[in-house]
């Protein structure tokens, strides 16, 4: 009966066998030294020769019968593998199929090769926060809460005196309260927000502003910053003109404009037939701004500049509208 037993055992779990791993455990289990036979035949030594001999016969034609077992198995497990393969069989002679390889938004690759340009006139890359306090964006930039000027920047407030920062320059106050004394370059680099959108200005811009403390600085030598960058981004026979304006954070200030780099200054539809193309604006370094961060405006003097690299960008690339920088069209961003 015990031997009976063993043999419908070993023909349920062979059927069921699923892996090699399998198999092999179950061929210890039946065949093993320890295996179920062996046990069966270590009481034969008792037994009466008829017996002996019975019990031998029976338990070596039980083994050939799991032997039998083992290799069905493994015919059934090798055709499963083969099927497996077929299955999943690659044709080498097919042409391979190309990864989509990414690549640096337009804004970022603008923005990197200005600040590469600044990096070469010892100005040094700094960030500051996006969400500002109203001292750093207003106050300490010459424009009290009563100003003017505040009307067409006091946009996105997050609390009474916390708001989204209108300009990157809360982080020339940061730099130069963070300095013991001058001199110094930065150029401060992010996101701004304004309340302003059209074909050509949008609610969230990029924008790079540049700033240089030191003793005797003077409109010569931003003028000669301004003229460098600009040949290096457009073109090395672009000039530049500064038009007398307004900001209350210089004095005196200027809007710079650069010689049309389409149309060599004779006039297009880009420069709108004037020959110049409006830029970015600048100045002197108002005294009371250089007061608040603790500066002498005695002793010291310094310039600062403002871009915005969407500007620069659609100038460079010919494109006709801001939004399609941030409508993350693949077939727009793949020309970059």
């Amino acid at each position: 009966m015990q031997l009976e037993s063993i043999r419908s055992e070993a023909k349920l779990k062979f059927s069921k066998c699923k892996s090699r791993e399998e198999l092999e455990a179950l061929r210890v289990q039946f065949l093993g030294k320890k295996g179920s036979l062996a046990t069966m035949l270590k009481g034969m030594g008792a037994l009466e020769p008829e017996k002996r001999k019975k019990l031998g016969a029976e338990v070596n034609s039980a083994k050939s019968e799991v032997e039998a077992l083992i290799e069905k198995a493994k015919l059934k497990l090798a055709k499963k593998a083969e099927g497996k393969l077929l299955r999943e069989k690659i044709d080498i002679t097919l042409p391979g199929k190309n990864p989509a390889v990414g690549s640096l938004h337009p804004i970022t690759q603008t923005a990197n090769e200005i600040l590469e340009i600044l990096s070469h006139l010892g100005f040094d890359p700094v960030r500051g926060p996006e969400i500002e306090h109203d001292f750093y964006n207003f106050e300490a930039l010459n424009v009290p809460e009563d100003h003017p000027a505040r009307e067409m920047q006091d946009t996105f407030y997050i609390a009474p005196e916390v708001v989204l920062r209108t300009q990157t320059s809360p982080v020339q106050i940061r730099s130069m309260l963070a300095l013991e004394k001058p001199p110094m370059r930065v150029a401060c680099f992010g996101k701004v927000f304004r309340h302003d959108q059209d074909a050509t200005h949008s609610p969230m811009f990029h924008q790079i502003e540049i700033l240089c403390v030191d003793k005797g600085i003077s409109f010569a030598d931003l003028k000669g910053t301004l003229t460098l960058l600009v040949q290096r981004l457009f073109s090395q026979d672009s000039t530049v003109r500064l038009r007398p304006s307004f900001f209350p954070f210089t004095e005196p200030s200027a809007e710079v404009d650069m010689s049309c780099f389409s149309c060599k200054g004779k006039g297009c539809r880009l420069c709108k037939d004037t020959g110049w193309i409006e830029i970015l604006g600048c100045g002197l370094v108002h005294p009371s701004v250089l007061k608040t961060v603790g500066v002498d405006p005695e002793v010291y003097s310094g310039f600062a500049a403002g871009l915005g690299i969407e500007r620069i960008a659609m100038l460079r690339y010919g494109i006709p509208h801001i939004g399609l920088f941030y409508d993350n069209d693949l077939r727009f961003l793949k020309q970059f």
